[in-house]
């Protein structure tokens, strides 16, 4: 192999005192490095030890210089030993992270100090087959894919037979969620590549949770996204890290991305929708409530819980830069505004019904008509009024 393709050792001694990272050794034949692969770690050293002789012998194999690098969260579990060792002839850089954790951050930070043409992601469990990963390098490269996934989902694609259905639901299910933000089968994969350059072209990662591909299938705009069929595989050692923690996680991962895809819409189109979701609460509170109380202390009691759990899930959601003011001063204000909304509900509904010849005999018609409005003054209140943010003095 010619001295520009040949391995670069990249392997270093995690030093005594556990930086949160290591220093890039030095190396005249790093611009020549097609591709990085980046392995974010917690507690994954016994499978390590089997995965990075794998990535070193298909990458040699397909004529692709490279590096590996590792970032671990701090695991202490060995993992710098089994670097170490296997760093002596493969190109291996070991990142460890002391203040930070995470897997979507951790693959950030790998691709922050990665320096190869291509980027590409892998968990370290051994799910994913590094023998596929020349075909994604070459499905990037031959193609004019943005982004390329090893995917379970497409013709050929596999996951392994030990999975359970709640296991293939979740997954399934997981995907329909993604579907608007791309087109893409197996938007939830953790094995992929996407160009350095594409990568660079985002001007915003806020990822939560695992799913950094979706997240940066959308925040670099990939339009073309290719996919790979690979099989899909449980992990060799330890425990997955698949919580209850971490799929809620991934819904309020999906609430960012939806907010940012949305863009100046988001807001308005929230509001409406916490507004629905107020409306069961006041039926149902109404229903339940009508069994022990009148008509009257019901209805007044059902009003009160709705508006109430539309003020606590817009202050969390559609107003949430707006957290750290007064939550006493907002909640009065907000009531205030419902009920100046209700009123021009009221008074566009009724002037729509008596003035408007048309509306005349198309009373819910003039009805939505109120609603519209009345939700939209509100609307306007509560973003210039109620959740406004004091200016710093």
């Amino acid at each position: 192999m010619c001295p520009a393709r040949r391995w670069t050792i990249l392997a270093r001694q995690v030093a005594e005192s556990r930086q949160s990272s290591l220093a890039v050794l030095a190396d005249p034949n790093r611009s020549a490095i097609d591709v990085s692969i980046i392995i974010p770690t917690y507690h994954e050293a016994p499978n390590l030890r089997e995965l990075l002789p794998r990535i070193v012998t298909i990458l040699e194999q397909a004529g692709l210089a490279g590096e590996i690098l590792v970032v671990d969260d701090n695991s202490q579990d060995g993992i710098d030993e089994v670097c170490a060792e296997l760093g002596k002839q493969a190109p291996i850089e070991l990142l460890i992270r002391t203040e930070e954790r995470g897997l979507s951050s951790a693959v950030v930070h790998g691709m922050q100090h990665a320096t190869g043409d291509v980027l590409l992601v892998m968990d370290a469990d051994l799910s994913h087959p590094p023998e596929k990963i020349p075909e994604l390098i070459e499905a990037l490269k031959s193609t004019d894919a943005d982004f390329v996934i090893g995917s379970r989902y497409v013709e050929g694609g596999e996951v392994d037979k030990n999975w359970g259905l709640f296991r293939w639901f979740n997954s399934k299910a997981s995907t329909l969620l993604a579907w608007p933000l791309t087109s893409a089968k197996d938007p939830m994969a953790g094995f992929f590549a996407i160009r350095r350059s594409r990568f660079e072209s985002a001007t915003f990662l806020d990822p939560v949770g695992y799913k950094i591909g979706l997240e940066l299938m959308v925040k670099c705009v990939c339009k073309n996204v290719a996919e790979v069929p690979i099989t899909f595989q449980d992990r060799l050692h330890g425990e997955s890290k698949l919580t209850l923690r971490e799929q809620l996680n991934y819904l309020r991962h999906l609430y960012r991305l939806y907010e940012y895809r949305l863009g100046m819409l988001a807001r308005p189109l929230q509001f409406p929708m916490v507004g629905c979701s107020g409306m069961v609460i006041d039926l149902t509170a109404f229903t339940l409530l009508g069994r022990a109380l009148s008509f009257d202390p019901a209805r007044a009691l059902g009003i009160w819980l709705a508006m109430s759990w539309n003020f606590w899930l817009n202050r969390r959601l559609t107003f949430s830069h707006a957290r750290g003011e007064n939550p006493l001063r907002q909640y009065i204000l907000f009531c205030l505004s419902c009920r100046v909304g209700a009123l021009v509900n009221l008074a566009v509904s009724s002037g729509l019904f008596r003035y408007v010849e048309f509306f005349a005999d198309a009373k819910l018609l003039a009805a939505v008509c109120g609603i519209v409005a009345g939700t939209a003054f509100n609307y306007v209140l509560s973003d210039r009024l109620v959740f406004r943010v004091a200016k710093p003095k």
